[in-house]
């Protein structure tokens, strides 16, 4: 490990607190001290020598403070490296000053803002000079301690001693991420600010919760352009988002109603009208106040029928003009024209004290790579009808079972905590809104450990079965398909949808 002797170290913050003690141990260990503006005058006061960055560069603070450090000699030092001798030719022959370490902190942007609508009183506090001088060190951190936060003095103090004034390159490194941690919150800090000045971001009404602040940070515009009704919500864009996804799926015309982020109907037809009515049909009580979504236009027949139902959105690539009269009868109807947009490649979502990162499930899963396992085989329609519930499953909740008839999802049990409460959950609502489940098509989003399943989907007449396998007891799931003459297929793929 490369240990490196501070000797010098440049100081400029903005809030002086704690500061004290650290100019007290740098001066009584014979450590110099450079500084500019506030800090140098601070330092100043506790009577502790401190060398001033104008001296060194022999340019004063300039333009009411905004350049004070920004100059060869100071950057020159901090990203000079040791261990080149270009460098340390460069440093004598421009006469550059040793800078082992740099204890900097940044304007308070984001406070400022919380406290003033003042946009020159907010603009000034975007930190220029901090935030190269931190990058510098940090970049530089084989050479330099970076201290980017007064929550790190007395970190940095106990070490120092402890370690006879040296530092370790593992110590350093551990400062220079945080460093760039802190630069990467401060820039979305500032971009959240420019987002919203210029309408690229959105403050939403509320989110999951009215007591709860809420913000789309992305460009709606690109994606739609609405017709009618008021400003979107934070639930709103959840489902709104699932919708996209879900609809991206199928090619066919298709009507899909999304009820917290699951689809409650969906149906594939000869067109928009019969789609939404078969999509209706599944679930007539959740459809009320859903997010509702078509492939393909919005004529005047459709529009006659989705207006007598309460919903909070609609979303088509085209509206007929009549269409539109009927379906702006009510002003807080938000109507969306959705434009082509590509599905991201990655979701994020913040755990605990950071954010996980994945690949979004966009992998094609048809039929034709699937894997037949059972003795008996599935029609064509059967075929498609898996197909298609397989796409649902794929964005419903975990744990979750749909069940498929003629491309219309007859009914789905999802976010259970059992797969065996998911299956009975689709088969009772079935039967609740009158569907008769016998010869139906059944997705699963993940494989059966126990033949449990299959036994009770044989019970009320599921004839085929589409899951991703992998299970180490298939076999008990393959027989008991067997016995029943039920055809089942392996995909290989599992969907979790969390």
């Amino acid at each position: 490990m490369k240990n490196i002797k501070i000797k010098s170290v440049l100081i400029s913050v903005f809030n002086k607190e704690g500061l004290d003690e650290l100019c007290r141990f740098f001066f009584q260990n014979q450590i110099d001290i450079f500084s500019t503006g506030g800090t140098e005058r601070y330092i100043k006061s506790l009577n502790i020598p401190v060398k001033s960055v104008e001296s060194v560069t022999g340019y004063p603070s300039i333009l009411g403070g905004r350049v004070k450090t920004l100059h060869p000699k100071i950057f020159g030092s901090l990203l000079s490296r040791n261990n080149s001798e270009e460098d340390q030719d460069d440093i004598k022959k421009y006469e550059l000053p040793k800078i082992d370490m740099v204890v900097v902190d940044l304007y308070p942007f984001s406070e400022t803002v919380k406290f003033s609508n003042e946009d020159n009183e907010i603009i000034e506090k975007i930190d220029i000079g901090g935030v190269s001088l931190i990058r510098a060190g940090a970049k530089n951190f084989s050479d330099i301690i970076v201290v980017s936060q007064k929550e790190q003095y007395s970190l940095v103090l106990d070490y120092l001693k402890e370690n006879n004034f040296s530092s370790q390159l593992d110590f350093r490194q551990k400062l220079a991420f945080e460093a760039f941690n802190l630069i990467s919150q401060y820039d979305k800090d500032i971009d959240e600010y420019f987002g919203l000045k210029c309408g690229v971001y959105t403050n939403l009404r509320y989110g999951e919760n009215p007591h709860q602040n809420a913000l789309f940070k992305g460009n709606l515009d690109q994606i739609f352009k609405k017709l009618n009704g008021k400003d979107l919500s934070y639930n709103n864009l959840l489902d709104v988002d699932s919708a996209i996804k879900l609809i991206s799926e199928f090619h066919d015309p298709t009507f899909a109603i999304i009820k917290h982020n699951n689809a409650c109907g969906i149906a594939s037809a000869k067109d928009s009208l019969s789609s939404y009515l078969l999509a209706f049909q599944a679930d007539p009580l959740s459809a009320f106040g859903g997010v509702l979504i078509s492939n393909t236009k919005i004529d005047y027949k459709t529009s006659i029928e989705i207006d007598k139902l309460f919903f909070e959105i609609l979303i088509a690539p085209e509206f007929d003009q009549k269409a539109l009269e009927v379906l702006k009868s009510k002003k807080n109807r938000i109507l969306l024209l959705q434009k082509k947009i590509n599905i991201q490649n990655s979701s994020y979502r913040n755990i605990l004290n950071g954010v996980i990162q994945q690949n979004y499930d966009n992998i094609e899963n048809i039929s034709k790579n699937w894997k037949l396992v059972t003795n008996t085989n599935a029609s064509g329609t059967q075929i498609e009808d898996l197909e298609f519930a397989n796409k649902i499953v794929k964005h419903s909740k975990s744990n979750a079972i749909v069940l498929v008839k003629n491309k219309q999802m007859i009914s789905s049990g999802i976010g259970q905590t059992s797969r065996i409460d998911a299956l009975k959950f689709a088969i009772e609502k079935a039967k609740q809104f009158k569907f008769d489940v016998k010869g139906a098509s059944m997705a699963s989003d993940a494989f059966f450990p126990f033949p449990d399943c299959v036994e009770i989907a044989s019970s009320v007449g599921i004839s085929t079965i589409v899951q991703p396998g992998g299970s180490v007891k298939d076999e008990l799931s393959i027989k008991a398909c067997n016995d029943q003459k039920i055809s089942m297929f392996f995909t290989g793929l599992r969907h979790f949808y969390h």
